[in-house]
């Protein structure tokens, strides 16, 4: 990991057709190499965060930088963007009509305009990585959730991502699926990949993460490291968070 910055938003607020602000007044920076786990309730604001910053919705106020660029003037290609700032979703959102490999191979030819053999290449190297090496010409319906996933996560790879976005990953996932998918994104981010990821797994946050915030009501609660909120931290609201997570 080193220093330089990637991404930084500040003062980020959305409001949806003017009623009440989602989210409020966020600001954070990620650099290079870093994992910033996102924690707090459903509704709080964290998948808001991502998809502003995925451009996938604008931002009522705020600026976004991507390397010191804004991401937000009127001649930012959406596409170009999103194959630099990655994103897997909660419910995979893969094509069931093509296969796995078909699913990895398409952005690719659309968005950075490479040939089917060089995708395909890449799409076998990036499937492999996630251990489907064997479901290359499988049905999508024929997946378990967490292969889903860690289709999603390769076809996201295939575009060479620098950043990474994670909106609670497993969450619709059943409890055995769960730990197939942590151990390909510790992986990635053991492996340097620069991550933003909403989870409601704990273990997760503490173990991989260089940062993490606690978002809640659309307000930034409380921020540092790992060890500074599952640890130090007294803030009340954090702890009654945390504590519904203690068996």
């Amino acid at each position: 990991m080193d220093n330089q910055i990637v991404l930084e938003a500040s003062h980020l607020a959305k409001s949806y057709d003017g009623e009440e602000y989602v989210l409020k007044d966020v600001s954070f920076t990620l650099r290079k190499g870093e994992c910033l786990v996102l924690l707090g309730p459903s509704g709080g604001g964290k998948s808001t965060m991502l998809k502003c910053v995925n451009l996938l919705t604008d931002p009522t106020s705020g600026e976004i930088l991507f390397h010191g660029e804004s991401i937000l003037g009127k001649g930012v290609n959406h596409n170009k963007l999103r194959s630099k700032i990655g994103m897997v979703f909660q419910q995979f959102n893969l094509f069931s009509g093509y296969d796995v490999l078909a699913n990895c191979v398409l952005a690719q030819k659309l968005v950075l305009h490479r040939k089917k053999e060089e995708a395909e290449k890449i799409a076998i190297e990036k499937l492999t990585q996630v251990g489907l090496s064997e479901k290359l010409h499988s049905r999508i319906s024929e997946l378990s959730g967490g292969q889903k996933q860690r289709v999603a996560i390769a076809r996201s790879l295939c575009m060479d991502p620098e950043v990474l976005l994670f909106d609670e990953p497993t969450s619709a996932l059943d409890p055995q699926m769960v730990g197939e998918v942590l151990n390909v994104m510790k992986n990635l981010a053991k492996n340097g990949l620069t991550m933003m990821v909403a989870t409601h797994e704990m273990g997760f946050a503490r173990e991989v993460a260089d940062q993490v915030m606690f978002i809640d009501g659309g307000l930034v609660n409380s921020e540092g490291t790992p060890e500074y909120i599952f640890d130090q931290c007294d803030d009340k609201r954090l702890r009654e968070f945390l504590g519904s997570f203690k068996k």
